[in-house]
């Protein structure tokens, strides 16, 4: 339990969010490469805005993604930041994604997790694929 939580020298902190966006238009693009590549975008990201990834499913017309945020940063700081640069990134390597106006809606969900249920919110994201 004692590991969950974010320790600095005025703060102890356990900020966990939700989120759920979409690509425009609801297309089925997050599939093959471009899945595999946005996970690893989206890891590279979360380490630099030093937030840690919970949970993540890639699914081909939506994305989850459950993270532990440090308390500087507000959810659409981070979903800016998140959309802005997998966006940019996906549609550089792959020009398929540029006949799409823009990659993802500017629309999100995002949630806050609380202890009880941060494992009912984990088991639903893994589950997304059954």
């Amino acid at each position: 339990m004692q590991d969950k939580y974010r320790r600095r020298l005025t703060s102890v902190t356990l900020i966990r969010y939700h989120f759920v966006w979409i690509p425009a238009r609801r297309k089925k693009v997050l599939v093959g490469g471009i899945a595999e590549r946005l996970k690893q975008l989206l890891t590279d990201k979360c380490i630099e805005l030093d937030c840690s990834i919970v949970a993540m499913e890639i699914m081909p017309d939506h994305v989850h993604l459950l993270i532990d945020a440090p308390p500087n940063l507000a959810p659409d700081q981070i979903m800016f930041r998140l959309k802005g640069f997998t966006a940019f990134q996906l549609r550089k390597e792959y020009p398929q994604l540029k006949k799409i106006p823009s990659l993802w809606t500017r629309s999100y969900f995002c949630g806050t997790v609380g202890n009880a249920s941060e494992e009912t919110v984990r088991k639903y994201i893994e589950n997304q694929n059954t």
